[in-house]
């Protein structure tokens, strides 16, 4: 069915829909040439990456909108994956973002933290250091009089008494030399005006010896430190006046990864570092540079380590359309850009040879990195109250969605750990196994080695090899032992090495998951 579909494709420009056989949007694109695209995918020449893979594997229907150039056709497809946040799109919810602080455009402007950029308002940073983002603010609130969203509550008197107020009330703001002072503190937070601030205060710093203030005096010296070291940590550099950001990508071939090192550069500064973890698909850097841009501020320059030619005027004109300025994407073969990318590119590799994933694979003795981990265990309270559950965690975070409680159903009147265990594991992978579901790369049982041997019998009964261990409390209850399958001993580690936290933070969350469980069910019981 589909192959007809393809026959029929149209050439024009676009973007393709594909959905699987519940009819849930999987993927979303877009295309110079629809029907080109669109049968890609399904020459196995173009699906060497495993994610692409499962992808057409799980393809039902393709639907397509046709648009008039490529500038719209990445607008629209932009607007849709925001829309329908496709499973097999990449998403960049993972990744950490830094403060800003922000002065508002209100009459009288205010001055506040923000994680988010709008159109309204101005926005220094972001800053990597909170410490740094705090001093700063406190700064501008003493040194400017700049007030914030709490200057004028119940305490506004008492503010006003201790210089951290314009005025008593807000009505009685003189908003004339108050914008003068906006205007100083922005400058200020731009690093244009320190040394003349410090000279100021120093004078204001002798002034207050000389009457013998020595606490006033002492006061101000420690802001003047604190704007020396603020901006001594910064490390402002004002001599370019635009901003830069460096994105490399590298590829882990032997575990199908890719990491995306992108180094943020305000006025010749490195400001900020992110990071993100991908499956390697085809096309993953101009899916990421589209995605990225849609949520974070563009700057004049992005660097790149690696050639997108086909992509790059159109994504240069998206870019340019989103952010109403030019925007030059460059690949560099010398100088200091290419400093720059092989520094972003040095930090990719320093993350895929400390990927915990590795460490988990490497220690635990097995074949594919455990992307997908399912853990499980049992509670019971007496006889009756029998229950099971397992949550499922993915690249080490947890995937709530694939979060499972089951009632045990077979033992009545009968506590048996073992029996429960059996239950659950042959009922959650005949499920599995049944629906063509994909499987964990690891599933770890909360107990020792009796309760892995159970589970472990439960899968050879399904005819799956899925790795298992089982983990227990060790007779020192500082450790923990991992039980493997065919191991008579034990593995025990230190208990606060990465491997371990991860490990005991996925066991924890069952347990505490199945005694929420097991505890509600008891609670309606005796409601009933």
């Amino acid at each position: 069915m589909l192959k007809e579909i393809i026959k029929t494709l149209p050439k024009n420009p676009g973007i393709y829909i594909f959905k699987d056989k519940l009819e849930n949007i999987i993927y979303i694109g877009k295309a110079k040439n629809l029907k080109n695209r669109i049968s890609s995918y399904f020459l196995n020449k173009h699906t060497t990456s495993p994610k692409t893979k499962v992808l057409v594997k799980n393809i039902t229907k393709i639907d397509y909108i046709i648009v008039d150039t490529e500038l719209e056709a990445l607008l629209l497809e932009n607007k849709l994956i925001k829309k329908h946040k496709p499973k097999y799109n990449i998403d960049l919810k993972d990744s950490k973002t830094y403060a800003y602080i922000k002065i508002t455009d209100e009459k009288i402007p205010k001055i506040t933290f923000t994680r988010k950029i709008t159109k309204t308002g101005d926005y220094f940073g972001p800053y990597t250091n909170s410490e740094i983002r705090r001093e700063l603010f406190f700064l501008v609130t003493k040194i400017f009089g700049i007030v914030t969203k709490s200057t004028f509550s119940n305490k506004s008197t008492l503010n006003y008494q201790i210089g951290m107020s314009p005025a008593k009330t807000i009505d009685e703001i003189n908003i004339k030399e108050y914008n003068k002072n906006v205007k100083l503190a922005k400058e200020f937070l731009l690093g244009k005006n320190i040394n003349q601030i410090i000279s100021k205060l120093k004078e204001k710093m002798q002034l207050a010896s000389k009457d013998e203030n020595y606490e006033i005096a002492l006061e101000i010296k420690k802001q003047i430190e604190t704007i020396e070291n603020s901006f001594e940590k910064q490390k402002v550099d004002l001599i370019k006046k635009h901003d830069q950001d460096i994105i490399a990508l590298i590829e882990n071939n032997i575990e199908s990864k890719s990491i995306i090192i992108i180094l943020n550069i305000s006025k010749g500064t490195i400001t900020s570092k992110k990071d993100y973890l991908f499956e390697t698909s085809e096309n993953l850097l101009e899916e990421f540079i589209k995605m990225y841009y849609s949520k974070n501020t563009i700057p004049s320059e992005i660097i790149i380590n690696q050639k997108i030619s086909d992509e790059k005027k159109s994504i240069e004109e998206y870019l340019q359309k989103l952010s109403s300025h030019k925007v030059e994407i460059i690949t560099p073969q010398k100088g200091e850009k290419l400093e720059l990318v092989k520094l972003a590119e040095k930090n990719a590799q320093n993350l895929i040879k400390n990927n915990p994933l590795k460490e988990l694979q490497v220690n635990l003795q097995l074949q594919k990195i455990p992307k997908i981990i399912e853990c499980f265990d049992m509670s019971n309270f007496g006889k009756n109250d029998l229950v099971g559950a397992m949550t499922r965690w993915v690249d080490l975070k947890p995937d709530k969605s694939g979060y499972r409680k089951y009632e045990i159903k077979k033992l009545t009147g009968k506590n048996d750990d073992y029996a429960s265990i059996n239950e659950v594991i042959t009922r959650r992978y005949t499920k599995l196994k049944t629906e063509n579901l994909e499987y964990p790369n690891l599933i770890i049982i909360d107990g020792g080695k009796g309760h892995l041997n159970t589970a472990l019998n439960a899968l050879n009964k399904l005819n799956l090899e899925i790795p298992i261990i089982s983990i227990a409390k060790g007779k020192n209850r500082d450790k923990n032992e991992i039980y493997l399958v065919g191991k008579d001993d034990p593995l025990i580690f230190d208990n606060n090495s990465e491997m371990m936290l991860n490990l005991r933070k996925i066991r924890d969350s069952v347990h505490n998951f199945v005694i929420s469980y097991n505890r509600s069910k008891r609670k309606i019981k005796w409601i009933i």
